[in-house]
This record gives structure tokens, C-alpha cells and sequence, in this order.
């Protein structure tokens, strides 16, 4: 084999436009397309991906490095996968390199074998007598679980154990025990000295035991849905639907219904949902339906989990994979469908590192493997309902709720005026207590969480801001005392005790958060369980699922949280939802924020009244006669989404135009506007020759350098520069043309920067 035929590129990750170069030694013969190698690179050795074999090289052969060693045998990626991540990584704007690492579990990016590992599990040794101190609860508790108790608490409270091990052997994973303690493994390896358990390796895919089966049948709005896409599936042809039905419209019972379909054809569904907290129940609903297996893949995972996950999936082991954003770069052997959930929700765009997002990059990956992909929402995008209306994507509808549930009555209350404790009105409180008395569940959404966002000096007026960010820093009620947090950068300090500009010790917590909130429902109605769900109190691992059980099982009275809570949760016992301090959205410098309000205020709403008993939503409002929420009440959210279209229009704004953002921070604020006005010189110069020839070319616009809404974050200041445009290919070309330039720019050293294309935050 000639030399010219031994060439490879290698997709590395850092800020290489292109695959790099390198050759094949001697010795070395069979390596394809999709596998993983060991190359040397500067100093060091990394792992990259060939992406192909080439005939010739752009630098001398003399000066190409040898690759090291062939990772896998057989490819992780396939052929159309590849063309997938390539294509990603031009439309993002995106090295290659950073795009397949993003698509790789991280034990496959350091090096690990693809293969499926076992997974380590623990048994009690059949004939063992264990004995465990009265005092020793976490070992009892650690008993109870490997004797497979399904019940978290466990018998032995406060007494000694005696127990003997009958012939039932129960494998355990580590997950299971590390629920019982992070201590586990040095009590285990202790017991397993004493020959009371044993260690073993099984398969890593564990499923569970399936529940029983729990299919609704369908109406018949559901089930013409479910016809029309069938035929697709059926064809294996591409095709884009929109299925927009109300909050409660059986939306899931439609997905699951498809997804049967694809699987009695021998194929894979994909199915993407915003917020891992949803996956739990969801695999659970999912696994009764279709009784088969489903795995799930999303950032609270172990590494061990996700690389398991991963390779059931590519082995087509099991047929279902329900995950975030990232599961959208799985490797499907036979991909037969593929779903978004939520398909609003800003979830779905990924807001660092490579920006990309998963509804359009499902698109694109089903139009490639030609299979229908189906979104879903009471409250579609602009942008998606744009592409309806531009024939792209076929419209689907549910227009009633499921079953017998009513769409709940909505009111603004206008609070102008009115007496507000701890952020309630006196209509809304007493709404509460009727319902409460009823035996039924609230719902009070403020998405705001901590106890106040100002902690404020009463003599002075002096505030509590972060140091490193133009933002106050909010006030929270610890276990051990309150504290102050920065929610940009997460920058925490004590609680001060006194004024440092004036040295009163009058300070005054301004505003309301979800943790004041909870306190004051606790005051109000002392004989309710109130629970509260935001980020603060579901950090620990399985939490958000303990919690959501609890609303639904009707155990909780009183529900208060953030937008969590407006996400897919069906909790049947909830009657009344109030929304607080809404009015924010109304006045936003994002010309996206008035679409994302009607969205929530819809979707949150969409928690009352879900079963058959009638819902009521309270909207509190200090501008009770704005359009847009009076049109989003008496009119629904389809009107308010024709009306800022119009005006989207008229502003030449997306879906109308297409929007690339760059953004850049430094320590140094000149630096940073250094650096933007540099890319918009080059930008300009670029566009020239294409003003004589494209009419189009007159339209494309960029805006800045500006400062961002906030200028200074964790230090750094940082300014932006919009593309905008109504020719996407136009807007691609123009920062193509420039991108290398940046790349080489001496500046790149001293400034943090990055492509975002179709941004959704301004922020």
C-alpha cells in the first residue's frame, strides 16, 4: 500500500476546523472509519476518531505522526453517523472534534474498551448468620436492602439482628446500596472478610421487573393521530409532524401508541423529554404500556450507567431509549422513530461548550436515517409552528382533554392596590382555603427560589451583590444558619450581621422567594404538608422522583415550586393554581420572553383539573389589562402565537430571519470589544462581494459589539455580536468565510469566545 493510501484523518478534540492528519504504520491494517485511535499530540497522547482514509494531505508526509493504536475492531459509529456529527459540526460552526466528543460517553473519550462491561453486584451468602449491634442502623439498613426488601424502612429499629441467610439469592447493585449510605462498600468489604456476602459481575443492563400492564384505549382524535404517522413508520420514509394538543390531551398515550408500532416493526424509538426529573415516571408509564425493557440515558447517571446504556442501544438490546439532550448522539442499530417531548422547551439548546439543539439536530438525524420524527406541545414554538405553516412540518391536533377532565377556568387578578402577604392576595388565599377545604391540592408557582433576592440595608439602603457578577446575591434559609448565594455563578457567603457601609445592623430581606413561601404556607396552614420543588430541594439523587410521587399520591396539600413543576406532571388531585410575580415576563429586553410567558402560564395552568374533578387557575397581575395576557385567557395560546408572529414578521425577526450570536469575555472589557469588532471588520469585508450579486445580501445585519444584559459575570465582562438575516445559507457562508481568521487570531489567547447559531437567550 502506497504511502498516500495509509493517510487517516482524525477527528481530535480542541480548536482544529478539520480532521488532522496522520498515518497508518506498518503493521497496522484495518482500521475504518468510526473507530477510535491513540495519537500522539504535542507532547501528549490522545484519543480521537477517524472519520475516513484519504488519498493525499495537504502537508508533506514527512511531517505526519504515526497513530499509535487502534482502539476498536469493529466501529462505534457507522457511516451515516459520521455524516450526522459532520454535519452538526458545520452547521454549528463547531469543531469537529468537540462535536464527537460530545457524542461519546466519557468512558469511551478516555480510552475504555466499547464493549459492554459487567456490572458489579452483592448477594448474601446462602447459609451465613449475620449479627448486627442495636446501635448499628445503617448496617441494618444495608441488611435490609440486600435481603431484597423493596421497603425502604426496615423492622430492626433499635434492636439487635440475628439473621440467617436462606437459599433466595437477591443481586444488588451498587446504586441500590449507595441509597443506603456512601459509606456502603467498607461495611460490604468487612462483611465479605466475614464470608457473609459475596461480589460478583453480571450484565450491565439490569432490567427491572416490568410493572403491571396499563394501556388506555384511545379516543378518536388519539387514534387518527396515530394513524397518520403509522403509515411512516410502517414505510420507513422521513417525515416531521406537530402534534399540538392541551395540557391533560393524552399527548403520551399517543407517543406510546407509535412507539408500539415501531418495535411489532423490528425497530428503535427515540424519545426525548427536557428535564431528567420526568424520566423516572415516565419509564414506568412506558415499561406498563409496552411491556419491554426501556433505558434511559441523561446527565444523572453514573459513567458506568451511560456507557452501559449507550451499547444496549447500539446492540439494539432494547428497543426503547428515553433521555435529555444528549441521548439524541446514540447509536441506533435500526432507528424506526424518533419523539420530542415538550418540543418548546428551552431545555433542548445547549447553552455551553458545543451549542446545539436537540430538536433541530433530531430533525436533521431523522431526515438522515429516513424515519418520522414526531414533536409534541401544548405550546409549540414559534419557530415549529412557523414550519407548519410553511408546509415543513405536518400538523397534528388533540383538542380535548382525555377522559372526562375539563380545561380549568382561568382569571388574572388584578393585585394593584390590594394587601399582599408574604406575595399572596387575600382572593388567592381565600381560593386556597376553599379548595384545601375540599380535601383537594393547590399548586402556588413563583419561579424564584431561595427565601428573598435582596438582603437590604433599612438605614443605608445598601444591597448585597455579588462580587464577581453585576447581580444581587440571594437570600437562603440553611440547615445551620442562612447564607447568600449568587445564582450566576454560585458564589455563596455567611449571612452578614451588620451593614458594611453604615455598620446598622437593620437588614431587611426584600422579596419573595420559594423558601418564604413555603414558610408562610407552614404558618397559614399548620395542619397541611406543604412540599416544595426547585433546584435548592432536589439536589440529592432520586429526590425529584420521591417528591413528584408525593404530589401525585395527593400526600402533599399544598404544592409550591419553579418552572419544574410546569413540566409534564400529572398531579390529579391538584384543583387550584396560583401563579406569583408573573409580570417580569412582560418586560424583558428578549424579544423572546413575552413567547415563553404565554408558554408557562399555559403550561402551569395545564396542572389543574387533570382527573374529574374541575380545575382553577389564579393569575396574579399588577397589569391586568396587558394584550398579551388578556389574550392569552380569553383567546388560548394558538392566538397569541398568530399575533407575535405578526410581529415577528414585522420585525424580521426568527422564524423569520436566522440569528448567529457571538459572544466573548476577558478579564480586560477592551480586549473583548477588541475582539468583536475585529469579526464584524472581517464580516463586513466578506460581505462586499456579495452585495453586486444577492439581493438578500442587503438585509443581513449585525448588531454590536453590545454589552450583554449582564456585563460583568464570575469576573469576566463580556459583549456580544449579532448576524441576522433572512438567508440562512447566507448568514453560514459569511462567518465561513471568516472563522479561520478568528481561529488564527492572536487575541483567541486572552479572550473566551464562542459561535451560538439559532440562539435562544440573550443572557
Amino acid at each position: 500500500m502506497s504511502a498516500s493510501h495509509r493517510i487517516v484523518q482524525v477527528a481530535l478534540p480542541g480548536p482544529f476546523l478539520s480532521p488532522l492528519n496522520y498515518i497508518l504504520p506498518a503493521g497496522i491494517e484495518n482500521v475504518c472509519a468510526g473507530s477510535r485511535v491513540k495519537v500522539p499530540f504535542r507532547n501528549q497522547t490522545k484519543i480521537g476518531l477517524v472519520m475516513r482514509r484519504c488519498e493525499n494531505s495537504e502537508y508533506a508526509l514527512e511531517k505526519l505522526k504515526d497513530i499509535q493504536a487502534v482502539m476498536d475492531e469493529v466501529p462505534i459509529f457507522d457511516a451515516g453517523h459520521l455524516a450526522f456529527l459532520e454535519w452538526a459540526s458545520q452547521y454549528y460552526h463547531e469543531p469537529i472534534g468537540e462535536v464527537v466528543m460530545a457524542a461519546l460517553p466519557k468512558r469511551l473519550r478516555e480510552g475504555e474498551t466499547a464493549t459492554k462491561q459487567g456490572q458489579e453486584v452483592w448477594a448474601l451468602v446462602e447459609g451465613a448468620r449475620i449479627e448486627i449491634s442495636a446501635r448499628a442502623e445503617i448496617q441494618k439498613k444495608l441488611l435490609w436492602t440486600l435481603s431484597g426488601a423493596t421497603d425502604s424502612s426496615h423492622p430492626w429499629q433499635g434492636e439487635a439482628v440475628s439473621y440467617s441467610v436462606s437459599s433466595d439469592e437477591v443481586l444488588v447493585r451498587n446504586e441500590q446500596l449507595r441509597a443506603v449510605s456512601s459509606a456502603w462498600r467498607k461495611t460490604l468489604s468487612k462483611w465479605q472478610e466475614l464470608g457473609w456476602v459475596n461480589q460478583s459481575q453480571t450484565h450491565c443492563w439490569q432490567a427491572t421487573q416490568l410493572p403491571p400492564r396499563l394501556k388506555h384505549p384511545l379516543n378518536f382524535e388519539q387514534n387518527s393521530v396515530v394513524e397518520e404517522v403509522s403509515d411512516w413508520i410502517v414505510n420507513q420514509r422521513f417525515g416531521s409532524f406537530l402534534l399540538q394538543g392541551v395540557t391533560g390531551s393524552g399527548k403520551t398515550e399517543v407517543y406510546l401508541a407509535m412507539i408500539e408500532r415501531a418495535i411489532s416493526q423490528g425497530k428503535q424509538a427515540l424519545v426525548l423529554v427536557p428535564e431528567i426529573g420526568l424520566t423516572p415516571q415516565m419509564v414506568e408509564r412506558f415499561q406498563a404500556y409496552l411491556q419491554v425493557p426501556v433505558a434511559t440515558l441523561h446527565s444523572g447517571m453514573s459513567d458506568s450507567e451511560r456507557h452501559c446504556a449507550w451499547q444496549v442501544i447500539k446492540d439494539h438490546e432494547v428497543s426503547v431509549l428515553l433521555g435529555t439532550r444528549s441521548a439524541i448522539f446514540a447509536p441506533f442499530k435500526s432507528l424506526g422513530l424518533c419523539i420530542l417531548d415538550e418540543e418548546h422547551d428551552l431545555s433542548y439548546k445547549q447553552q455551553d461548550g458545543f451549542r446545539y439543539s436537540a430538536r433541530d439536530l433530531l430533525i436533521r438525524r431523522a431526515a438522515m436515517q429516513n424515519v418520522p420524527v414526531v414533536l409534541g406541545s401544548a405550546t409549540p414554538s414559534l419557530e415549529s409552528l412557523h414550519n407548519v405553516n410553511q408546509g415543513r412540518f405536518t400538523g397534528l391536533y388533540l383538542h380535548k382533554r382525555a377522559g372526562e377532565a375539563q380545561l380549568p377556568k382561568v382569571k388574572v387578578l388584578d393585585i394593584r392596590g390590594e394587601s399582599i402577604q408574604e406575595g399572596v392576595s387575600a382572593p388567592l388565599k381565600s381560593a386556597m382555603e376553599e379548595h384545601l377545604n375540599a380535601g383537594n391540592q393547590v399548586l402556588l408557582f413563583l419561579n424564584r427560589r431561595g427565601f428573598a433576592p435582596v438582603l437590604m440595608c433599612h438605614e443605608c439602603g445598601w444591597q448585597m451583590s455579588c462580587p464577581s457578577c453585576d447581580a444581587n446575591m440571594t437570600y437562603h434559609q440553611g440547615v445551620y444558619g442562612g447564607y447568600l448565594q449568587c445564582h450566576h455563578c454560585d458564589y455563596q457567603a455567611p449571612e452578614p450581621t451588620h451593614c458594611p457601609k453604615c455598620n446598622s445592623s437593620e437588614l431587611v430581606k426584600i422579596g419573595q422567594g420559594t423558601e418564604r413561601l413555603e414558610e408562610a404556607m407552614k404558618l397559614w396552614f399548620p395542619d397541611k404538608s406543604v412540599l416544595r420543588i426547585d433546584r435548592d430541594s432536589t439536589r440529592l439523587k432520586g429526590s425529584m422522583e420521591k417528591m413528584t410521587n408525593l404530589a401525585k399520591s395527593g400526600q402533599a396539600d399544598i404544592l409550591l415550586g419553579t418552572q419544574m413543576l410546569a413540566k409534564g406532571h400529572d398531579f390529579p388531585h391538584v384543583t387550584l393554581v396560583g401563579l406569583l410575580e408573573i409580570d417580569q415576563g412582560l418586560f424583558s429586553c428578549d424579544f423572546r420572553a413575552t413567547e415563553r410567558l404565554a408558554q408557562l402560564i399555559t403550561q402551569v395552568s395545564g396542572r389543574a383539573g387533570r382527573s374529574e374533578k374541575n380545575g382553577e387557575v389564579l393569575i396574579q397581575s399588577r397589569h391586568p389589562q396587558n394584550p398579551i395576557l388578556t389574550q392569552l385567557i380569553t383567546e388560548g395560546y394558538a392566538q397569541v402565537a398568530k399575533t407575535l408572529l405578526q410581529e415577528r414578521q414585522l420585525a424580521q425577526l426568527p422564524p423569520f430571519a436566522y440569528q448567529i450570536l457571538i459572544r466573548a469575555e476577558a478579564n480586560d472589557e477592551s480586549l473583548v470589544r477588541e475582539f468583536l469588532w475585529a469579526i464584524k471588520a472581517g464580516l463586513e469585508l466578506a460581505l462586499q462581494p456579495k452585495i453586486q450579486s444577492e439581493k438578500t445580501a442587503s438585509s443581513f445585519h449585525v448588531w454590536g459589539p453590545i454589552a450583554a444584559p449582564m456585563l460583568r459575570r464570575q469576573g469576566r465582562f463580556r459583549y456580544q455580536l449579532m448576524l441576522n438575516s433572512p438567508s440562512r445559507k447566507l448568514l453560514h457562508q459569511l462567518l465561513s468565510a471568516i472563522e479561520p481568521a478568528i481561529y488564527k487570531s492572536p487575541l483567541t489567547r486572552k479572550v473566551r469566545w464562542s459561535i451560538d447559531v439559532d440562539p435562544q437567550e440573550m443572557l
